[in-house]
């Protein structure tokens, strides 16, 4: 194997590799991957017959583990390019179309959905490349029908409580949210008049909460949110309500994960982050507060 490990993931411990920190440990790490991997995902490059790239999988605990991606040349010699920790999401996080563009640096993509229901653009790091590029190699893009499948690995986090909301407020709640959908949704094939309803609501909304902010604790007046974070575009600041959670073991390091499903502005994904760096305990109606790295697997119609 060619090539060395010069950097840590920052990410890695959210799996259960804390104790992960020195390039020897890594390499181990990922030489164990690709000798023992649970699946192996390859195609040629750029049409090139004498490349093929490929990507290693290992499970370290419940949908978790490590990839590890390279390429193998005419004479059977692999490269190793990277490597990168994976939450594999459960369920489908969103139905709006996803755009697939190559990180500058190296054979690796990041998508971006244009999702109404969270009020900003959601960028995320690609997971299954390798099916992508075969459709692009094959010139099948864009491919239609596809769904979105979103997971996320927390490097801090802290439980909060809910916000009390009875029947009736959660039932008004949730009107509200498929009106103001279907607005955006109106202002965005250019309807004047949702535009002018929308603008006049957010004004309506600024001027409520300056007037409680004097009074009342921040955190009681934001339910969920889901906010861009640092200079890295797939890293993001969220509050979410849990819907489930367990904790599971990394079975190599025997380290305790968490793992929950968080609903955050309508939009639900699995967040995984290891037991020591969350503060509070995390139940079921509790909310999780925290910094993410998000991922993505599209889910292709064909897909077996």
């Amino acid at each position: 194997m060619k090539s060395e490990v010069r950097f840590l993931h920052k990410f890695l411990k959210s799996v259960g590799f804390s104790e992960y920190t020195s390039t020897r440990k890594i390499q181990e790490l990922i030489k164990d991957v690709i000798m023992n991997a649970d699946s192996r995902n390859y195609t040629t490059l750029d049409g090139k017959e004498d490349t093929v790239l490929v990507e290693f999988c290992k499970d370290f605990a419940e949908n978790m583990g490590i990839a590890v991606c390279g390429e193998f040349d005419e004479n059977d010699t692999f490269t190793f390019y990277y490597f990168y920790p994976y939450l594999r999401g459960t369920g489908v996080s969103s139905m709006e179309d996803v755009s697939v563009e190559r990180h500058a640096a190296k054979e690796s993509y990041a998508g971006v959905c244009d999702d109404i229901k969270v009020g900003v653009t959601l960028i995320f790091y690609l997971q299954n490349m390798i099916p992508y590029i075969k459709y692009r190699n094959t010139d099948k893009l864009p491919v239609r029908g596809t769904s979105l499948t979103l997971s996320a690995l927390a490097s801090q986090g802290s439980i909060m409580m809910p916000i009390i909301k009875s029947e009736n407020q959660k039932k008004k709640i949730q009107q509200s949210t498929m009106t103001r959908n279907q607005l955006i949704e109106a202002a965005r094939r250019g309807d004047e008049d949702a535009i002018e309803s929308l603008t006049l609501e957010d004004m309506d909304t600024y001027t409520t909460i300056s007037r409680r902010i004097q009074k009342e604790d921040v955190f009681s007046l934001v339910d969920t949110y889901f906010m861009p974070y640092g200079v890295e575009c797939d890293q993001y600041s969220v509050l979410g309500e849990i819907s489930e959670c367990h904790v599971t073991r990394n079975k190599l390091t025997e380290e305790e994960l968490c793992l929950m499903t968080l609903n955050c502005n309508e939009l639900s994904f699995d967040v995984c982050i290891n037991v020591k760096d969350l503060y509070g305990e995390p139940k079921i109606g509790r909310r999780f507060k925290g910094v993410v790295w998000l991922q993505g697997a599209v889910n292709y119609p064909d897909q077996e």
